[in-house]
């Protein structure tokens, strides 16, 4: 068995993730650390399908129990073709969303509750982050950065409402595990808070992946 270190930025749409993320493994590649910087949906071949399935507009009405499955099958993959093995062989894994998004999106904005968590937490075979970063925005704040927006950005104020509050939920839940910083703070300003809190990991022993 190998140990990995397993790191999660989590927020609404247009809040940074992806800058944070990318910030963030530059910086642990330059300590000496393998790091595999992913992404939901989408970071595998079956994961692009899906990813397209769900979120271009082309595909019209799709129901949200649908929609929640086909997100669950991205994640089943991504798990299984990325992220565990980085794991196993004691790689920083950074992903931009994880099990939360599909807790916040389909659970809390699409109204589905407790049966979207069981279906996640089967499909990603209960793996939980070392530390899941939240970077929090009022969703209209974010939404407006984007042009173009795809099916769950357009999905309307009060389902990003719910999905927002549900985030801070779960941070306010296990604050061991989560890192909750205002998005529009500067982003040299983000990018140390976070490293402040992840150092600690890359030197300490952390959760062990099962082969």
């Amino acid at each position: 068995m190998t140990e990995g270190v397993f790191i999660v930025f989590e927020g609404g749409d247009g809040v940074g993730k992806s800058t944070q993320a990318r910030k963030l493994a530059d910086w642990i590649t330059s300590r000496g650390r393998e790091v595999v910087l992913t992404h939901e949906p989408g970071d595998t071949e079956i994961g692009a399908i899906l990813r397209d399935l769900v979120l271009n507009p082309k595909w019209g009405d799709v129901s949200p129990r649908a929609e929640a499955l086909m997100y669950a099958a991205d994640k089943a993959q991504h798990i299984h073709e990325v992220v565990l093995p980085a794991l196993r062989r004691g790689a920083v894994v950074i992903s931009d969303r994880y099990v939360d998004s599909m807790l916040a999106y389909q659970g809390a904005g699409r109204v589905l509750a407790e049966r979207v968590e069981q279906i996640a937490r089967w499909a990603t075979q209960d793996l939980l982050p070392d530390l899941t970063v939240l970077l929090d925005l009022e969703p209209d704040r974010g939404l407006a950065t984007i042009a173009e927006k795809d099916r769950v950005e357009g999905a309307g104020e009060e389902f990003h409402a719910r999905a927002r509050q549900f985030f801070l939920d779960l941070a306010a839940e296990d604050p061991e595990h989560y890192l909750v910083l205002p998005a529009r703070t500067g982003v040299n300003h983000l990018a140390g808070r976070i490293r402040e809190r992840v150092a600690p990991l890359l030197s300490a022993p952390t959760g062990t992946v099962e082969p």
